[in-house]
């Protein structure tokens, strides 16, 4: 589909943005199980059922457009879930089950960090995007959806900073 005018192109990132909640579904709990920290397997975990309502609301708002759901996959998303299982391979590959857990943690939070980022960006543009059509509703859903966005990634850079970084400094 090219989009043609606004609406199209709110419809276009809306798919986008539910294949990218498809493809994290799948990703995190990986994540969580290549986190040797405590926090981080939890954040991961309970983002994952963060992740699962911003799939719902997003399914909730295509069906209310009467938009088909399926056929669009998100390349961005795909790439950056590419990205963190290459860093969780390579470290496993190098140092096996003694591979220094602080500095996989702190790329696991790197990743996780671009993934939010790349989130963030798409949510503020569906939501401004909903705003300028006139669709409060989806407006509501889709800030609700980016302030969630943003907590995980200060709770990430929280971690970040508070442990794990200085953890991966000492190895």
């Amino acid at each position: 589909m090219t989009p043609q005018n606004l609406q199209d192109l709110y419809v276009y990132q809306l798919r986008d943005l539910l294949s990218a909640e498809t493809q994290l579904i799948s990703a995190l709990p990986t994540m969580a199980e290549n986190a040797s920290t405590p926090d981080l397997e939890r954040a991961f975990r309970d983002h994952l059922e963060e992740t699962r309502g911003h799939k719902a609301r997003l399914e909730q708002i295509l069906d209310r457009l009467k938009v088909d759901k399926s056929g669009h996959t998100c390349h961005g998303m795909k790439g950056l879930i590419k990205e963190a299982k290459e860093l969780v391979d390579d470290s496993t590959r190098l140092f096996g089950k003694d591979a220094p857990h602080g500095v996989r943690d702190a790329g696991l939070i790197a990743s996780a960090q671009r993934v939010e980022h790349y989130e963030i960006a798409g949510y503020g543009t569906v939501a401004t995007y909903a705003e300028m059509l006139g669709r409060a509703e989806d407006h509501a859903l889709l800030g609700q959806t980016l302030e969630e966005e943003k907590k995980a990634d200060s709770l990430l850079t929280r971690l970040a900073k508070e442990s794990v970084n200085t953890r991966a400094a000492r190895a």
